[in-house]
C-alpha cells in the first residue's frame, strides 16, 4: 500500500487543526489563559506534527516541533503569555498553512520564510526561555509524553513515574526501536491494510491474533507517535493499543520479570508456532500506564477521526457533484415520463398514473436530501474574520468587537467558496472607512468601541447575509458630487437606494486617503460583479451617523432552481421563482407613455418600468398588444419593474445547466435547463434584463416629470 493514500486524509485534517489552533489563539486571554484552550492549541499543533513526520514533510513537521515546544512552556507557566507573542504564534500558524499548501500541491515550501520563521521562533525561546528550540532529541521527548493533557507532563516528571523498563519507549522517536501494536476489534479488511502499513513504517517480526485482538511486533525507527498519527487514519483511537518493548538480548530483556515484559521474539519466527510466544500470557491492562499509552485518546486528530468513523464520511466534492449531475438528469427524465403520463386516461391507466405520481415524490425527495449534502453552514465563511478584524484593528488603532450571527445557516458549499472574497472586501471597507476612529465616536457620543455584525439567515429560497457597522455611514452628497465628477448621470431627485447604488459604479470612491487596507468604494464593482454571478444581488443601507448596512442575497443552491415558466411567441423561458412578486393584467388605464418608446405601470400608487420580453430578446410573433399579455413584477439589485409574457405555464423545480460551459454568455440569461418534453429553456437573468433594457432607452432616466399625474415614480 502506498502511503501517499493517506495524503489528503492527514492534509484535511491538518487543516482542520490548524483552524481550531487559530479559534482558540484569538480567544485566548494574555492575562488569565485557559489551561484547557493552551491544551487544545498543544494538542493542535503536536498532531500536525507526528503526521508531517510520518509522511516526510519535514519542514512542516520541523516549524510544528519548534512551535510545539514554546506552546508546552506556556501551557508549564514558564513562558508568560503577552499579545505580541500570540501574534507571532498566529504568524507561526500562517506559514504552517503555507507549507501545507506547499506540499499539498507537490512542491517544496519557500526555504526564506522557512528560515526567517525558525529564527524568529528561536530568539523568542532565548529572550523568554533562555534557551533556543529546535529537533534536539532532549526536546523531542517533552511533547510525546504532554500530548495525554497530564497538568505535570513534562519528560522528566514522566520518566520518574514509569519504571525503567519502559523508558526506551520514549527515547526511541528517533532510533531503532522495538514496539508491541495491538489492534483492538478491527476489521479483516482494515487489519490488512494496517499490517501492511506497519510494514512500511519497519520490520515485523511477529503477528497474531484475531479479530478482538490481534498484535504485531515491529522494530522500526519512526516513532510511537508517527505511528499513532497514521493508524488513527484508519481506525479509532481506542482500537489501537502501543507498547514499547526491549530488543532481543538486551539488558531490559534479561533483567524484566516474565510476568511483567513480554519476552521479545526470535530473529527467525517462521518455524515458531505463534501460539507459543509469551506475548499472550500478558493481558492488555498489565503494562504500565506509561504516556505514550494515554496518548491516543487525547491526541486531537484521533478524536475527529472517531467522529467521522461514527458520524460523518470525508468524500471528495467531485463525486458529491458527479451524484448531483445524475440526479438532475433522473429529475429530467421524470419529468418527461410525467408529462406523458398527464396525457393518458386516468381510469385505463390507474397503476402507471399512480406510479408516476410515487416516483415524482421519491424523486423530489430524493433530490432535496442529495442538495443538502452539498450544504455547509455559514460558521465555514465566518469563522475567518475574527482573525482579519483582529489583524486590522490592531492596525488602524481601532477597537471594534466582532459579533456574528445565524452561523448554523446553512448554503451550498460552491457558493461559500465563492462568497469569501466579496465578504471579505466588504469588511475591510467597514474597518477602514466605515467605524469611526475612538477619539471620533467617543466626541459624538458613542462608546469608543466599534461594533461589526456579520449575520447570515434564511428567507424564502436565498440565504441573506448582513455586513453591519454601527460607523458614521456613507454621505450621500459627496457620494453625488463624486459621481457627477465622474461623469455619472445624477439628480439631486435621486433616491437613497439609488444613490448607495453609484458607490458600485468601476473605480468609485470617496475615501479621502486610500489606504493599503480599503477605500469604501474601491473594488466594489467586482464585489457586486461576483455576487451576480452568483445568482445573488446586493443592496445597501446607510444612516448617517449610525452606520451601513450591505445585505448580499444569494440563492442557496446553484444546481436547482424554483422557477416560473412563462411563454413569449412560442418560447418558454424560466423566471427564478425568488424575483418574483406578483402577476397581474395590466389595463390602458394603468400604462403610461413616456419620451421615446418606454413606459411604466401603475401598480397600486407606485410607476413601475414597463419592459416587453420581446422587445428585449427580439421573439417573433410575440403578443404586442399590452394589455392582452400577463405583467410579472419582478425585482432585482433592490429596483422593480414589470415584465411583459404571453403567459404563465406554471410553476417548476428546474435543473440548472451552465449556458457558459456549454455555449457561449448570451445577453438577459443565466442559464439554461431541459423540460419535460425534452426542450430546452433559458433561464432569465432578471438583472441583466432589466440593465439591457436601460441602456436601450434613449428616454430621460427620471421620467417623473414626464407622467402625466403628478405622483412619485419609482424606476
Amino acid at each position: 500500500m502506498d502511503i501517499t493514500e493517506f495524503y489528503e486524509t492527514f492534509f484535511e485534517e491538518a487543516e482542520e487543526l490548524l483552524g481550531d489552533m487559530e479559534r482558540h489563539l484569538l480567544e485566548l486571554d494574555v492575562d488569565e489563559p485557559d489551561p484547557e484552550q493552551l491544551n487544545a492549541i498543544f494538542r493542535a499543533a503536536h498532531s500536525i506534527k507526528g503526521g508531517a513526520g510520518t509522511f516526510g514533510f519535514s519542514v512542516l513537521q520541523e516549524t510544528t516541533h519548534m512551535l510545539e515546544n514554546l506552546l508546552d512552556n506556556a501551557r508549564q507557566g514558564e513562558l508568560k503569555l503577552r499579545t505580541d507573542i500570540v501574534d507571532l504564534f498566529l504568524e507561526t500558524k500562517d506559514m504552517l498553512h503555507d507549507q501545507l499548501d506547499a506540499y499539498r500541491n507537490g512542491a517544496e515550501p519557500d526555504p526564506e520564510a522557512y528560515a526567517r520563521i525558525c529564527q524568529t521562533l528561536k530568539q523568542l525561546a532565548l529572550e523568554e526561555l533562555g534557551h533556543s528550540v529546535g529537533s534536539d532529541s532532549e526536546a523531542d521527548a517533552a511533547p510525546a509524553a504532554g500530548d495525554a493533557g497530564d497538568e505535570t507532563s513534562s519528560a522528566q516528571q514522566d520518566a520518574a513515574a514509569t519504571p525503567d523498563t519502559e523508558q526506551p519507549a520514549d527515547e526511541t522517536a528517533e532510533d531503532s526501536g522495538w514496539l508491541k501494536v495491538a489492534l483492538l476489534n478491527v476489521s479483516d479488511k482494515d487489519r490488512e491494510l494496517l499490517v501492511e502499513e506497519l510494514g512500511n513504517l519497519g520490520t515485523i517480526n511477529e503477528q497474531h491474533g484475531d479479530a478482538s485482538r490481534y498484535e504485531v511486533v515491529l522494530e522500526s525507527a519512526t516513532s510511537r507517535d508517527d505511528i499513532e498519527a497514521v493508524m488513527c487514519f484508519i481506525v479509532e483511537p481506542e482500537q489501537l493499543s502501543i507498547t514499547a518493548i526491549p530488543a532481543p538480548g538486551s539488558a531490559e530483556t534479561s533483567a524484566a520479570p516474565a510476568a511483567d515484559m513480554p519476552e521479545p521474539p526470535a530473529e527467525d519466527t517462521a518455524s515458531q508456532p505463534r501460539e507459543d510466544k509469551p506475548a499472550e500470557k500478558q493481558p492488555a491492562e498489565s503494562a504500565p500506564a506509561t504516556p505514550g499509552k494515554a496518548e491516543p485518546a487525547n491526541k486531537k486528530p484521533a478524536k475527529k477521526k472517531a467522529g467521522a468513523e461514527s458520524a460523518t464520511i470525508r468524500v471528495p466534492v467531485e463525486k458529491v457533484d458527479q451524484i448531483i449531475n445524475l440526479v438532475g438528469e433522473l429529475i429530467i427524465t421524470q419529468s418527461m415520463l410525467e408529462q406523458t403520463a398527464s396525457e393518458l386516461d386516468a381510469v385505463a391507466h390507474g397503476p402507471l398514473v399512480n406510479g408516476m405520481n410515487l416516483l415524482q415524490r421519491n424523486a423530489r425527495d430524493l433530490q432535496e436530501s442529495v442538495m443538502s449534502i452539498r450544504m455547509v453552514p455559514m460558521d465555514y465563511v465566518f469563522s475567518r474574520f475574527p482573525r482579519l478584524v483582529r489583524d486590522l484593528t490592531g492596525k488602524l488603532g481601532k477597537d471594534i468587537e466582532l459579533v456574528t450571527e445565524g452561523q448554523s445557516t446553512e448554503l451550498d458549499k460552491s457558493l461559500t467558496e465563492r462568497i469569501i472574497d466579496p465578504l471579505t472586501h466588504l469588511v475591510r471597507n467597514s474597518l477602514d472607512h466605515g467605524i469611526e476612529m475612538p477619539d471620533a465616536r467617543e466626541a459624538v457620543g458613542k462608546p469608543r468601541t466599534g461594533k461589526l455584525t456579520l449575520s447570515a439567515q434564511h428567507q424564502g429560497g436565498n440565504i441573506l447575509i448582513e455586513v453591519k457597522d454601527d460607523g458614521g455611514g456613507l454621505n450621500r452628497d459627496k457620494i453625488l458630487a463624486k459621481a457627477a465628477h465622474n461623469g455619472l448621470a445624477v439628480s439631486d431627485s435621486m433616491s437613497d437606494d439609488e444613490v448607495w447604488q453609484l458607490i458600485f459604479a468601476p473605480g468609485f470612491s470617496t475615501a479621502d486617503q486610500v489606504s493599503d487596507v480599503s477605500g469604501r468604494g474601491v473594488g466594489m464593482d467586482v464585489v457586486k460583479r461576483n455576487i451576480q454571478a452568483m445568482g445573488g444581488h446586493v443592496e445597501i443601507q446607510s444612516w448617517p451617523g449610525e452606520g451601513t448596512t450591505t445585505r448580499v442575497v444569494l440563492p442557496l443552491t446553484l444546481a436547482i432552481l424554483d422557477g416560473m415558466s412563462i411563454k413569449s411567441g412560442q418560447e418558454v423561458f424560466i423566471l427564478p421563482l425568488s424575483a418574483v412578486l406578483e402577476s397581474l393584467q395590466p389595463s390602458h388605464d394603468d400604462i403610461y407613455s413616456m419620451a421615446g418608446d418606454d413606459k411604466l405601470l401603475k401598480v397600486r400608487d407606485e410607476y413601475l418600468p414597463l419592459i416587453a420580453l420581446h422587445d428585449i430578446l427580439h421573439i417573433q410573433g410575440a403578443e404586442r398588444d399590452p394589455t392582452r399579455c400577463i405583467a410579472v413584477i419582478l425585482q432585482a439589485e433592490g429596483r422593480r419593474y414589470a415584465l411583459l409574457v404571453d403567459d404563465l405555464v406554471g410553476q417548476q423545480q428546474v435543473v440548472v445547466k451552465n449556458l457558459e460551459t456549454n455555449y457561449r454568455k448570451v445577453p438577459g440569461i443565466s442559464a439554461a435547463t431541459i423540460l419535460g418534453d425534452g426542450s430546452v429553456a433559458l433561464i432569465l437573468d432578471v438583472a441583466d434584463v432589466n440593465r439591457l433594457h436601460r441602456q436601450r432607452s434613449s428616454a430621460p432616466k427620471h421620467a417623473e416629470n414626464t407622467v402625466s399625474r403628478q405622483e412619485d415614480v419609482v424606476s
